[in-house]
């Protein structure tokens, strides 16, 4: 901040840092005597003078809106399909499609008792590949307002990205200082990228993307602050939510590795009961990662049955590590699969590598990494899989933090994924969400 000389004012501190994401305002005294609005009523009018957590807000309502144009423009072209008429409402468009009529048959019925079977006697595809968490909160209200799962679901959704986009702010604050002092306004930057991601349009949809977000952006800043009762209460609610739990026990695991190193160095106080916490918490996380297979293997009297059940929705009935990834990529690229499937891994691994991922903290370098490797070896890479990457969010961060300076080049280089990031969302909800005939690839 400047004041012209001759103009100090002694109620006003000439130094100090501003709030996070916020840009100084020019308080220069005027050169004339013409009244000029009061620093308070201009920060009403200036988003950067905004709390941080109005500017998150802002920002995630400003995405979902261009998200909800697209989703009604694209409805507006829906034929007739299995789940509704053609045409459908904004609403029935985002709580019928796809995947969100699994997630109604579990709010509304929960689970069988018995794995359905065809005439060849292999599990077909039912509700247990759908974790409970999500449609049984969606159920809650449902039965509180008398609304149908696609009127309560989106919204439910849309709700719990925005909590989402008010915990990654802070995580990114706490979790990456080396990054935010190197890049201005990286937090809002964030959550920025997370919101307008090629995918993020699931954030207002019936799936359980927006609560899985929260509950691991949540997990890692309770574990950052070192709240580890509270982050295993949360690592449990998410075994429930999707199946990501097990990669969380990395971040942990690195997390009490990097406690113990600093606490050899001097740097920081291990104490016994923090060891104890620590490993109760690990404990709690794997637990959390096979609680749901092991549930269903209980109330079905199969023991595999969730694992028969992932099998159903395989081209090749086989749940092994990264064996899927050879035929896949063999059906999409023929010859050109070992180039495509190779070259994808190296992108992503040079991301993750490159200086500005390792400003991050550890714990967020680390679950990207942990949680990609677990996707990578438990899935079979299909048109989904670019709905999974939103969950590695912060890779957003890394990528806004590849360029720092000078400011201009920042900008720009914001302004060009932005707007790249956009624009792939249109051709997904246009080519992926608006189903086609009679069938079409998941997303």
């Amino acid at each position: 901040m400047s004041e012209q000389p001759g103009l100090a004012d002694p109620a006003r501190p000439t130094s100090g840092t501003l709030p996070d994401d916020q840009v100084a305002i020019d308080e220069a005294a005027p050169d004339d005597a013409v009244a000029q609005p009061s620093p308070v009523a201009r920060r009403a009018y200036d988003p950067r003078g905004w709390p941080w957590w109005v500017q998150v807000l802002a920002v995630y309502a400003a995405a979902r809106l261009f998200s909800a144009v697209v989703l009604m423009l694209t409805a507006s072209r829906q034929e007739a399909s299995y789940w509704g008429d053609a045409h459908p409402s904004y609403l029935e468009f985002t709580g019928k499609w796809w995947d969100a009529d699994w997630y109604r048959q579990v709010a509304e019925n929960g689970y069988p008792s018995q794995l359905p079977r065809g005439d060849d006697g292999l599990v077909q595809q039912n509700p247990w590949a759908f974790f409970p968490l999500f449609p049984m909160m969606v159920r809650g209200l449902m039965t509180v307002t008398g609304g149908e799962y696609y009127q309560v679901a989106p919204l439910l959704a849309l709700v719990l990205g925005a909590g989402a986009m008010l915990v990654i702010h802070p995580l990114v604050r706490i979790g990456a200082p080396r990054a935010v002092a190197a890049r201005p306004g990286l937090p809002l930057a964030s959550v920025a990228l997370v919101s307008v991601f090629p995918t993020a349009v699931v954030l207002q949809i019936g799936y359980t993307e927006s609560l899985a977000l929260l509950l691991i952006a949540a997990a890692l800043l309770l574990l950052l602050k070192r709240l580890y009762l509270e982050t295993a209460l949360v690592v449990i609610a998410l075994g429930f939510t999707r199946a990501v739990a097990l990669p969380m026990a990395v971040v942990i695991v690195v997390h009490a590795l990097v406690r113990w190193r600093d606490s050899r160095a001097g740097r920081d106080t291990l104490a016994g009961r923090d060891v104890g916490a620590l490993g109760g918490l690990a404990v709690a996380a794997g637990i959390s990662g096979v609680a749901w297979p092991l549930i269903c293997g209980w109330v079905t009297g199969e023991k595999d049955g969730y694992l028969q059940t992932q099998e159903a929705w395989r081209g090749v009935r086989s749940v092994k590590p990264f064996s899927s990834w050879g035929y896949v990529t063999q059906f999409w690229f023929g010859d050109l699969a070992p180039w495509v499937m190779w070259g994808s891994f190296a992108l992503i691994v040079a991301v993750l590598v490159v200086p500005a991922a390792w400003r991050l903290g550890p714990e967020l370098h680390v679950w990207p990494a942990a949680y990609l490797l677990y996707i990578a070896g438990a899935v079979e890479p299909s048109s989904s899989l670019a709905r999974f990457m939103l969950l590695a969010f912060p890779m957003a961060t890394i990528t806004a933090g590849v360029v720092t300076r000078p400011a201009v080049a920042r900008r720009a280089w914001f302004t060009l994924v932005v707007v790249a990031m956009l624009y792939l969302q249109c051709v997904w909800i246009w080519d992926m969400w608006r189903i086609q005939g009679p069938t079409g690839w998941p997303p």
